[in-house]
């Protein structure tokens, strides 16, 4: 890959966050977006692959360690995006209170940046869909979308 499309991932990656802050502060539809405990999990991924494709574009000598790591970082949020979307279609399985967001609360990083990373909402909320789809649907589609090309682009022959 080339160093643009390096940036234009970590860019793009960081754009879902900042989409998501935005439904959080603003709403969409009168709701306010709350994010739960799986959500801040799905943001740590995409800043994961942010800042591994930001690595990856600036470290040419350590590039294949960064995409590797992005890949990672993108199968990650495929596994969390995917648990989230399961359990908005089995609601049941939800106990409401999750233990995982007592867990993710304590972080000093969760004092500092509680906008970004407070987890207040509950994983199996019904919320308002954008475009036809949940917002844990569009996170399961983009963390596809983004391991699909870093996958294929790892074993590209670059010239």
């Amino acid at each position: 890959m080339t160093r643009s499309q390096y940036l234009l991932l970590s860019f793009f990656s960081l754009s879902l966050v900042l989409f998501a802050v935005i439904l959080q502060q603003v709403g969409y539809q009168g709701v306010s977006f709350l994010p739960c405990p799986l959500c801040i999990l799905q943001r740590v991924g995409y800043l994961g692959i942010a800042l591994t494709c930001l690595l990856a574009a600036g470290l040419s000598p350590a590039r294949r360690l960064f995409h590797s790591l992005a890949v990672l970082a993108a199968a990650y949020g495929v596994g969390v995006a995917g648990h989230h979307v399961w359990l908005l279609f089995h609601p049941g399985a939800s106990c409401g209170i999750d233990p995982l967001e007592l867990w993710i609360n304590q972080f000093q990083v969760v004092q500092g940046l509680p906008w970004l990373f407070k987890a207040d909402g509950l994983c199996s909320a019904q919320l308002p869909a954008i475009l036809g789809l949940q917002v844990p649907e569009w996170s399961l589609v983009w963390f596809s979308v983004l391991l699909i090309v870093l996958v294929v682009m790892f074993f590209k022959k670059t010239r």
